[in-house]
């Protein structure tokens, strides 16, 4: 593991009547030990995990996939604010890794897919525009282009938006991962069905042995599941560990689908 713990210093008075200090899972909340490689924050909507997760990237550093950069998105000021109050300790410090939130990564995908039609009308015009001089000309003007091209290519294939959103959610992942890093992951089961969430697990299986590290938010008792994972239990102002088989996103999973209708009739 990269990040052994995060210790949470303490705030001014004033600012525990403001978003996010007012937070019930903060009071009093001093340190955020990490004993697995990988570990699962679970809790109700509305306990903290994301926020908890935005700030913890942005003290790690890491960048943000498929928005804007974690130091400059107005959205996120407040998150910056707690990000001052953490003090994360390292076994091994890396700058690897990458944070990654479900909904941004469609407006990602888009924008991949603008880049590579304007690459390719850009080679377009270079065509145009040296048709009548050597071919060594032209290689020359579109190397650049057609480098960084090839690239996106050789990451993505024929693009994103060409796949299933589950698909292109774990193309993307693996595109992006390197060996040594920490990768923050909030409800990366969005865009993916149970079977690519099972998919994903085998990813992460893979990249374990590579000195990764995982923090993963998450609604799913499917990835909850991960052999080994520590489950961290946010509710109300308490974080405290978990097994798998006590949590009621399990045992409600479990018995709605033992009996569903029993559940609908109520509604």
């Amino acid at each position: 593991m990269h990040l052994r713990s995060i210790t949470f210093r303490r705030w001014d008075e004033r600012l525990a009547n403001t978003f996010p200090f007012n937070l019930p899972i903060l009071n009093g909340m001093e340190e955020l030990r990490f004993d697995s490689p990988v570990t699962m924050l679970v809790g109700e909507n509305g306990c903290g995990k994301s926020t908890l997760m935005e700030s913890i990237a942005i003290a790690a550093e890491l960048p943000a996939v498929g928005s804007e950069s974690l130091k400059s998105d107005p959205s996120l000021a407040a998150q910056r604010e707690l990000a001052k109050h953490l003090r994360l300790a390292w076994s091994k410090r890396t700058r690897k890794g990458f944070f990654l939130r479900a909904e941004d990564f469609f407006g990602y995908a888009r924008r991949l897919s603008r880049l590579r039609a304007e690459m390719e009308a850009d080679l377009q015009e270079i065509e145009r525009e040296y048709k009548d001089r050597s071919a060594y000309a032209a290689s020359l003007a579109k190397m650049s282009t057609a480098g960084e091209l090839a690239d996106l290519r050789r990451r993505y294939g024929e693009g994103l938006e060409a796949r299933s959103h589950g698909e292109s959610f774990l193309a993307l992942f693996q595109s992006r991962f390197v060996p040594g890093g920490l990768y923050l992951l909030d409800e990366p089961e969005a865009p993916l069905s149970p079977l690519r969430q099972l998919a994903l697990i085998s990813l992460l299986k893979e990249m374990l042995p590579q000195q990764s590290q995982f923090i993963i938010a998450t609604h799913s008792p499917i990835l909850m599941a991960f052999p080994g994972a520590q489950i961290l239990l946010m509710e109300g102002d308490h974080l405290r560990p978990a097994a798998w088989e006590t949590l009621e996103h399990v045992s409600l999973t479990r018995d709605f689908l033992l009996n569903p209708q029993s559940f609908l009739e109520r509604l």
